[in-house]
């Protein structure tokens, strides 16, 4: 078979997402007439999503939104890395171009990537990426020793990690700027539950550089 056979007997494997797709559109369209219309002019939402690659954690579904409401980045283990330059460049256009209000960090029990770094296992390259949850918990380890149940102390790490990437979300220097500017930005931590699909607010929520550690704040 030639290279163009071989590409077409691909997409026929796959026939049914297209089929899923026309559905959707078509759904969506009864629904909201002029919505794709809408969408192929301009996008201006409102939040920015900072979730896990995870697929039982679909951003926009999770929140009732529909398409055009939520910026989204997700990586593995939802982390914001101040080396991360596709992190930081998304989070910068959401702040600096869409003038996003609302940036999400969000969490989720039963994280694959937290549950590795918890237990020490190898996976190779992605061993690196997860040294940062590592760190996360070797700094939390009275509080995580206090726990006796190895699957609380995981629903604990997952929570301590959203904490720490919130934290590293508001020590850049793109939020930082912003809130110097007086732009309006408020920083979420939540985490997801997949047992009963609701979301939970960890409490943490900052709209300033007061509001954070004078460590972490910068003399911009």
């Amino acid at each position: 078979p030639t290279i163009r056979d071989k590409k077409v007997g691909m997409m026929k494997t796959l026939k049914h997402i297209f089929d899923k797709n026309q559905a959707w559109a078509m759904k969506l369209r009864e629904d909201q007439p002029e919505i794709f219309s809408r969408l192929s002019k301009d996008q201006q939402p409102e939040y920015l999503w900072i979730g896990c690659s995870d697929s039982r954690v679909p951003a926009n579904e999770i929140c009732g939104l529909d398409p055009g409401e939520m910026f989204v980045h997700r990586n593995i283990a939802n982390m914001v890395v101040h080396t991360d330059l596709n992190c930081l460049s998304v989070i910068q256009f959401a702040i600096d171009v869409l003038k996003i209000k609302n940036i999400i960090v969000c969490g989720h029990y039963g994280c694959g990537g937290v549950k590795t770094a918890y237990q020490g296992d190898s996976l190779g390259l992605i061993d690196n990426w997860l040294a940062n949850i590592k760190d996360v918990i070797a700094k939390s380890q009275p509080e995580l020793k206090s726990l006796k149940d190895p699957q609380a102390q995981v629903d604990r790490i997952c929570e301590l990690n959203v904490a720490q990437q919130v934290q590293n979300l508001c020590s850049t220097t793109i939020v930082q700027n912003a809130w110097k500017r007086g732009q309006e930005l408020s920083v979420h931590g939540w985490i997801y539950n997949m047992k009963d699909g609701l979301l939970h607010d960890l409490g943490l929520c900052f709209s300033s550089p007061a509001q954070i550690a004078e460590t972490f704040q910068l003399n911009l």
